[in-house]
């Protein structure tokens, strides 16, 4: 199967039960209660992570005819289920105030509104667009963890100025300097005080923090100086993981979140939906090696019920990896991995012939220029 056709049919297959869900406004009772403790974060944990993977794909324009009737489908059933989610009085009405994960997936939902500013806000009715800035201006209440969560504050705000709101610069200019204070070098952040072995730099940090300087550098001073600074150790960190990827599409667990299965691969989508690939690394070989890796974790048995809902795991259903704050909806990040299908078909992403990426030209024994760290 070619190379999108296969990407659109997975992100499809994944994406499906939680928009109709949602539209309908039931995700609450329709989501598989894997963590009963946590059940009432959980849809709003599961529409804001497939939106923000999403999202580029539902704003994209002129594709062909077959997507194109995919991606109407698709449009109208976000929108009913933002619009839910949003408001107060209907049933399907989520929790953006009770306990701490809120914010995060608020700021999750916020940044499907920046990277679709036009299908997921634009095109909402007007008492949804503010019922929508209203529930994101209620997240204020929660103070983020002095960790990655910092960013979840960040994006709230940077989306608030974005669609014309008064918004509040001190979190933003607080989890920027945090964090610039928290570089280790080569691509990479300490997520705190000390350096921890996750996906932490992919899941959150470098996406966030990107489109948060680049969304922001026409009102910021601050966010303009780091645009180029945050961008340039994204695209060394998009190196990496690049190189993480084995010739069999398989890549290192390790570390917290790793059900979040190939959504630990998302700064390395962003690279290529935003064009900032290292210069190193070819389209060809980057779609090649999401394919692989796409591909290897969807052909376990056991990802889904048999309603289609996602499973705990990495490699098929796999419970005893999820931390005690994982439950089914938290395990769409995982949708971050099909930001590329922003991209038009003509794209050279999706266009330039087939080649090996790293590992798999290595480990047949080519020779290759050596790697070298960043500053």
């Amino acid at each position: 199967m070619e190379a999108r056709a296969f990407w659109l049919e997975q992100m499809l297959k994944i994406v499906t039960p939680v928009l109709r869900s949602g539209a309908n406004g039931t995700l609450l009772n329709d989501l598989p209660p894997f963590n009963p403790a946590r059940r009432s974060y959980a849809p709003l944990e599961a529409l804001g992570r497939t939106l923000c993977g999403i999202a580029p794909w539902l704003e994209a324009e002129g594709l062909p005819p077959k997507e194109a009737a995919m991606q109407r489908e698709c449009r109208p059933l976000a929108l009913k289920a933002i619009a839910a989610a949003v408001d107060p009085s209907g049933p399907g009405f989520m929790n953006f105030t009770e306990g701490g994960q809120p914010l995060v997936d608020a700021a999750f939902l916020a940044h499907a509104l920046l990277r679709a500013p036009r299908r997921l806000f634009g095109d909402l009715p007007d008492r949804s667009k503010k019922d929508l800035l209203n529930a994101l201006k209620r997240t204020r209440t929660i103070t983020p963890c002095d960790n990655n969560w910092l960013f979840f504050s960040a994006m709230v705000e940077t989306a608030l100025c974005r669609f014309g709101e008064e918004w509040a610069p001190a979190p933003v200019h607080r989890a920027l300097k945090a964090f610039e204070g928290r570089y280790a070098g080569d691509g990479a952040y300490k997520d705190g005080e000390l350096f921890r072995w996750d996906y932490y730099n992919s899941y959150v940090i470098h996406p966030m923090q990107t489109d948060i300087t680049a969304a922001l550098s026409d009102k910021d001073a601050l966010c303009r100086s780091l645009a180029p600074v945050c961008r340039e150790r994204a695209k060394r960190f998009a190196a990496v993981l690049e190189r993480l990827i084995m010739p069999d599409g398989s890549y290192p667990v390790l570390g917290r979140s790793s059900t979040y299965r190939f959504g630990a691969f998302q700064i390395l989508a962003q690279a290529a939906l935003q064009g900032f690939l290292p210069e190193e690394l070819s389209p060809g070989a980057v779609r090649g090696a999401l394919t692989a890796v796409i591909a290897r974790v969807t052909e376990a048995p056991g990802m889904f019920t048999a309603e289609g809902w996602l499973t705990p795991g990495v490699y098929g259903r796999q419970t005893g990896l999820a931390e005690e704050y994982i439950n089914t909806g938290s395990l769409y990040l995982c949708m971050a991995v099909f930001l590329p299908l922003g991209l038009p078909p003509a794209d050279g992403f999706w266009q330039a012939p087939d080649e090996a990426w790293t590992m798999k030209r290595l480990w047949r024994g080519e020779d290759l220029p050596r790697d070298h760290a960043a500053d």
